[in-house]
């Protein structure tokens, strides 16, 4: 019981942290969007690499010709001429022709992911007069100022990346979509004012043509997976910082089921095991942690005698991690309401589950962990890849090359 005793406190302590962390969360958000507008609008590249049709693909690629920037070009970049993104990418091309536009073929890649192959090509074809790239998932949908507000930052030469990060929503709000979310804005809130602990997300992020040409990233992307990652790593070896923009939190509009739920999130962890080890060792062992005392906690509480020590410390520990576990949820979502208004319906409806849902949470990052020890392969959008280290990537199969 002792060993309960002493896990209990420190999940309870740790809970208490992380609703600090929730304040912190809001107030940064507040103080971000109170912030003076930017004029800082050099001529940007906006890359967007592309594999097959996300839901709503149109839609989200549409929102990248609608920002209110003066200067700026969008390099679209597939491996395939028949890939069935094509087709929408030329539609959007031809219906915006004021705004600078077109798409690459990069070649197939043996050695790094698809993605990765696809922004190296892709920097090879951007504007001479192109001062900033920035890079965005084919799954986002930003709003129309998110391009002025995440380049703001780099006003200052000396910050090395600006990010945003995603925010998943659920057309149909089914239990697997909103348990992904969830699962998602755990990762979300680890962002914030902290410069040098923050991370590159690269569904939502730019940076100064000067750094990324300084740090050799496109030679440094040789062999990688992930593309964030590694652009993380040549930001914390060059010393340069990191900021993130609660402007630039993109709306992921998707839906999934419990088999893609699962795939999508043991795919983050793999990769995180390969490419910030500390990282999934912290989700491994707070998970565990969370679990262990959880179910200890509940076995307690229907064996014990209801007047016994252990059921009243047992049964005010868990309550005191429940109050501190909602109330960081409710103060994450209630940030992400301050930025993502036009979807005011859909988090509204996210009140229960973000509020809800938080006790499973720590279940899946553990069945996720677990999984990271026994295997280094993952699927991604139809490719089969090992990670042998975080320099050298194997393409095991692709479903595509053959179609």
């Amino acid at each position: 019981m002792y060993l309960f005793y002493f896990l209990a406190v420190l999940l309870v302590y740790f809970s208490y942290k992380s609703l600090r962390g929730g304040i912190a969360y809001l107030n940064f958000f507040r103080r971000e969007l109170a912030g003076t507008p930017s004029g800082f609008t050099p001529f940007a590249s906006i890359i967007a690499p592309c594999r097959g049709l996300d839901a709503d693909l149109e839609d989200n690629l549409a929102a990248l010709f609608r920002q209110n920037f003066p200067r700026f070009e969008i390099v679209f970049s597939v491996d395939d001429e028949r890939d069935e993104a094509v087709p929408v990418i030329k539609k959007l091309i031809s219906e915006n022709a004021q705004i600078s536009a077109k798409y690459i073929v990069a070649p197939k890649t043996f050695d790094s992911s698809q993605k990765v192959e696809n922004l190296r090509e892709a920097v090879l074809h951007v504007s001479d007069k192109s001062e900033v790239f920035v890079f965005v998932d084919s799954d986002a949908r930003p709003d129309k100022n998110w391009l002025r507000k995440l380049i703001a930052p780099l006003q200052n030469e000396n910050v090395g990346a600006a990010t945003g990060y995603r925010w998943f929503i659920s057309k149909k709000g089914n239990l697997a979509s909103e348990m992904r979310s969830v699962w998602n804005a755990s990762i979300a809130s680890a962002l914030g004012e902290n410069v040098r602990s923050n991370f590159c997300w690269g569904g939502s992020m730019a940076i100064r043509r000067e750094i990324f040409e300084k740090i050799e990233m496109r030679e440094r992307w040789r062999g990688t997976l992930s593309d964030d990652f590694a652009v993380t790593r040549a930001m914390k070896e060059a010393n340069l910082p990191i900021c993130f923009v609660p402007q630039a939190l993109t709306a992921s509009v998707e839906d999934c089921n419990f088999r893609e739920l699962f795939e999508f999130t043991t795919r983050q962890m793999k990769i995180t095991r390969v490419y910030a080890q500390n990282l999934w060792i912290a989700s491994f062992i707070g998970s565990g942690l969370f679990n262990l005392v959880w179910l200890g906690g509940i076995l307690i509480l229907i064996f014990a005698g209801k007047n016994s020590f252990s059921f009243w410390f047992t049964s005010i520990s868990l309550f005191l991690v429940s109050i501190f576990s909602i109330g960081k949820s409710w103060l994450r979502l209630k940030a992400v309401r301050l930025v993502l208004r036009n979807y005011k319906n859909e988090l509204d409806r996210q009140f229960w589950t973000q509020n809800l849902l938080w006790l499973f949470s720590p279940a899946i990052f553990f069945y996720n962990a677990f999984c990271a020890l026994l295997s280094k392969k993952i699927i991604w959008r139809g490719i089969e890849y090992k990670l042998e280290s975080a320099n050298k990537t194997l393409v095991i199969q692709d479903d595509t090359t053959n179609n």
